[in-house]
């Protein structure tokens, strides 16, 4: 009755989908204030880029029935937060072949550590006993590969390794609208508001290769960068990011 109770509270405060660019609506959701995207697509139907988390699976369907038929899950890592409801919308997963092992596999478990021994007391145990069950929906099945470069839905495919192995932004020239996922937080620790910052040690696979990624996102000086979780970076965000980078 507790942890259901506590479930709830988490998972309150689902929205979306809400436009944010041309061809482009956000649905975000709890825990973790996440953002997932329904892209469309210029044959038809749209692509969801991340799926958020496995109590998320519901509204998810539900924005992509409002819009239009969902195509396919592309994934912009394997985190069981990012990775969560993709094995319950009945469609095509695909993600960078460095994250092949680990949305097959344990969504970040062999780096991160069984047990996530690297978090400090409280949110360890706040995720091992609460969030990881909310978030995690289980493996699943790759059905093609995205590389660095590819075209997803009008949006250019930037491989950025460190946070996870095969992290991939979908970048959009013509308007600079960057969808980061977690090459960086805009969240802190209690899913605050905050400055932008680079993912911390116990959530990432290789911290100096997150750095440099990071600096070649604030090279390409998006207009607008949405994160993969809270709100999105609108202002000199080029700087900001680059400020990220370096502390």
């Amino acid at each position: 009755m507790l942890f259901e109770r506590l479930a709830n509270l988490l998972t309150a405060g689902s929205h979306g989908p809400d436009p944010v660019a041309d061809g482009v609506w956000r649905f975000h959701g709890n825990p973790g204030r996440l953002n997932v995207f329904l892209l469309a697509e210029a044959t038809g139907g749209f692509t969801l880029f991340d799926a958020g988390g496995k109590v998320l699976s519901p509204h998810i369907r539900a924005c992509a029935d409002r819009l239009g038929p969902l195509r396919r899950v592309v994934l912009s890592h394997a985190h069981t937060d990012h990775r969560g409801a993709a094995p319950h919308l009945d469609v095509p997963v695909w993600c960078h072949p460095d994250e092949v092992i680990d949305v097959e596999g344990t969504g970040g478990l062999r780096y991160w550590g069984v047990g996530l021994p690297r978090l400090p007391p409280l949110p360890r145990l706040l995720h091992r006993a609460v969030l990881q069950p909310l978030y995690d929906g289980g493996p699943v099945r790759v059905a093609n590969v995205v590389k660095d470069g590819d075209r997803i839905a009008g949006f250019r495919a930037i491989h950025l390794p460190g946070h996870a192995p095969g992290l991939i932004t979908l970048f959009r020239e013509s308007d600079r609208l960057a969808l980061t996922s977690d090459a960086f937080y805009t969240v802190d620790t209690w899913w605050r508001d905050c400055p932008p910052y680079l993912p911390g040690d116990a959530w990432n696979w290789n911290t100096r290769l997150a750095r440099e990624s990071l600096r070649r996102l604030a090279g390409l000086n998006p207009a607008v960068a949405w994160p993969g979780h809270g709100r999105p970076l609108v202002r000199d965000v080029g700087a900001g990011l680059h400020t990220a980078a370096e502390r």
